[in-house]
């Protein structure tokens, strides 16, 4: 293949272009190109109009060349009367508008010649294809001007009814719909647009009923979405239809004539009373017969009770108002001919409060009242409670018992609002003639019927401080001033501990006469009757000895005398010369039992045979032993005696009681 040089450097990439459209004509023909070939440079040519276009619309230019400067002509072998082209120019215009929908491609064929009618003209040919755009210039179109659906009386809210499509020659977004509803028929359904199939989807919007309604007629109006000003001057294109969806008949549940009751019945209403009623019935053409009930719950059917024929509730238990004041009940629906067909509703049953309880006062008051208060002085707010229901809407009165309004010396004040005053009615109050005053008050409320009650306020008169503060009324209703009370207090409890610290000491004391062991304590008294033997039985007892004020006591055990012994202190008979002396001796060991701390306080009972004057020794005699009684309490032990008697030997016997 031989190419020009001066056309690969000037147009190397148009060259290539066009190359490669002939190696795609015939790959095996071999063209060879001279300086002074007569050619298209970028053929063959493609363009793109919209349709419609206005007459004399430039579609393209085709440029040819020889390289020699000579004037080329260009003229159109094929395209008219669609498209023409410049004869010294080579654009190509439109003739008249062109309709994609009808020819959406054109092949134009243009030709260029040199020398037009001259020997050694030379001329070459090529191809424009033509392709129209499409604008939106045709509006939508159903197809149909009535489409038939249907849809059952059973189908839930949301059900497809069915599709519809407007046609529309346009395409891209030029065929773009949306669908709109007109009418009432708008609350039953409604139309979405799909966006990629442009179809108009129907779904039911609200459920119908076949006995109310069998057949709805609905106007459907298909909108082109966007506007060409230049074809829709008027407004968008639309195109509208009609609906005519019918309502198949189906079985349905139970309706009841209201979505849900109230009802209400007095807390003392009798057992089998009437509380309401309930009624439903069967949609369908079969009109089924209706069975009712309550929806099983243990606890409301010891309550209540329905009829299964009629609906109406009853009372099957008394009621109280301040234990449940509301209750709910389910009851149920269902067609005897079809018992799968079944319909709920909620009662609610409210119980009315019977005024059963009288007003009392809130709670216990304390009311003081002092000595120097003056007519009309407040003492005390009081308030009231009422066991019925609700308590929001009590309302309560309150006043004196009518029987001692009149001499009563305080008032009462009802403030209306559920609280009242205790008024003073006189200047002054003396506690020392009347401390106490009662006051009943009659409290009432609003009820039906209405109740009221009687209590009895007390009011205690009391010695306040001179700013009329009855902080001091607790204790001066007594009679007795604070510092007072608080002394008598803290003498009372010193005397008490003082008591027991003294009934403690003596306890201690009592436990300690007897051994640990719990031994049996006894008292021997001992008896000496012997003669003396002159000065041999002067060993027995030592006389000059017992005259000595001296002599030590020797500290010996004793034992425990638990026998009660009454004795009496007898004085003695003075017999011999030595008998001051002994008696002496006698005392001078008493006192020592008594005083010695070490010896426990019990008592011993000796008896002592004094030697008369025939004897110089002077001793005692021999003494024999006898035994006493137990005793427990040294207390008992109250007088002491010396009893002298004379023997038949002419001695002089001493005991010690």
């Amino acid at each position: 293949m031989v190419v020009r040089e001066e056309q690969m450097l000037t147009h190397p990439f148009k060259f290539n272009q066009q190359q490669s459209n002939l190696d795609k004509q015939d790959t095996s023909q071999e063209y060879i190109l001279t300086d002074n070939e007569l050619q298209f440079l970028n053929g063959p040519y493609e363009a793109t109009i919209p349709e419609m276009s206005a007459e004399g619309t430039s579609v393209i230019q085709v440029t040819a060349s020889d390289h020699t400067g000579a004037r080329l002509f260009y003229s159109i072998l094929q395209g008219q009367p669609y498209f023409s082209v410049e004869r010294t120019t080579g654009v190509i215009r439109s003739s008249s508008p062109l309709d994609r929908e009808t020819i959406d491609q054109y092949f134009v064929v243009i030709q260029v010649q040199d020398m037009i009618g001259q020997m050694g003209g030379r001329l070459a040919t090529t191809t424009v294809t033509i392709n129209l755009s499409d604008v939106n210039d045709n509006p939508p179109r159903f197809p149909h001007r009535r489409y038939h659906m249907s849809i059952s009386e059973a189908a839930p809210i949301g059900t497809t009814v069915g599709k519809i499509m407007a046609e529309d020659s346009d395409i891209g977004d030029n065929a773009a719909m949306k669908y709109e509803i007109e009418g009432h028929a708008s609350h039953v359904f409604y139309i979405i647009s799909n966006n990629k199939t442009q179809e108009g989807i129907v779904i039911l919007k609200k459920r119908v009923d076949y006995e109310n309604r069998s057949r709805y007629e609905v106007r459907v109006k298909g909108i082109n979405r966007y506007i060409d000003e230049r074809f829709q001057q008027d407004g968008p294109f639309e195109d509208t239809t009609n609906l005519k969806i019918s309502v198949e008949d189906a079985d349905e549940p139970p309706v009841f004539t209201s979505k849900e009751y109230v009802m209400e019945i007095s807390e003392g209403a009798a057992v089998g009373s009437f509380v309401g009623a309930v009624s439903a019935r069967d949609p369908d053409n079969a009109n089924s017969p209706i069975r009712y009930s309550i929806v099983p719950d243990n606890y409301l059917k010891r309550w209540f009770s329905i009829s299964e024929h009629n609906g109406t509730i009853i009372v099957t238990k008394p009621l109280d108002r301040e234990a449940a004041p509301l209750h709910y009940l389910i009851i149920a629906a269902t067609e005897s001919m079809n018992p799968k067909q079944t319909s709920n509703v909620n009662v609610s049953i409210q119980v009315a409060d019977v005024n059963e309880y009288a007003p009392e006062l809130s709670k216990y008051y304390e009311i003081y009242v002092c000595e120097n208060a003056i007519f009309g002085q407040l003492i005390q707010t009081i308030s009231a409670v009422d066991k019925d229901s609700p308590m929001e809407h009590h309302q309560f009165s309150f006043s004196l018992a009518e029987d001692t309004s009149n001499r009563s010396s305080f008032a009462v004040k009802d403030n209306q609002n559920n609280t009242a005053g205790i008024l003073t009615k006189r200047n002054g109050f003396y506690r020392q003639k009347e401390s106490v005053f009662a006051l009943p008050i009659l409290i009432a409320d609003n009820g039906i019927p209405p109740l009221a009650s009687t209590s009895t306020l007390t009011v205690l008169v009391c010695d306040c401080d001179t700013e009329v503060n009855p902080k001091y009324c607790r204790y001066g209703a007594l009679g007795i001033s604070v510092e007072a009370f608080v002394a008598v207090v803290a003498c009372t409890l010193i005397i008490l501990v003082f008591v027991l610290a003294i009934l403690a000491f003596r306890q201690q004391k009592k436990k300690s006469l007897f051994h640990e062991k719990g031994e049996e304590f006894r008292e021997n008294i001992v008896k000496y009757d012997d003669e003396g033997g002159g000065e041999q039985d002067t060993e027995a007892f030592d006389i000059p000895t017992l005259r000595n004020h001296s002599v030590l006591r020797e500290h010996k055990p004793r034992r425990n005398i638990t026998t009660q012994i009454q004795s009496l202190y007898r004085q003695s008979l003075q017999v011999g010369p030595e008998s001051a002396v002994f008696r002496e001796f006698i005392s001078q060991k008493l006192e020592e039992a008594n005083s010695d701390p070490d010896v426990p306080p019990y008592d011993s009972l000796q008896t002592y045979a004094f030697e008369g004057t025939g004897s110089l020794a002077g001793s005692l005699s021999s003494l024999g032993s006898s035994s006493l009684d137990l005793f427990t309490n040294y207390d008992d032990f109250v007088q002491l005696g010396f009893k002298q008697e004379e023997s038949i030997h002419g001695s002089v016997n001493t005991k010690w009681n």
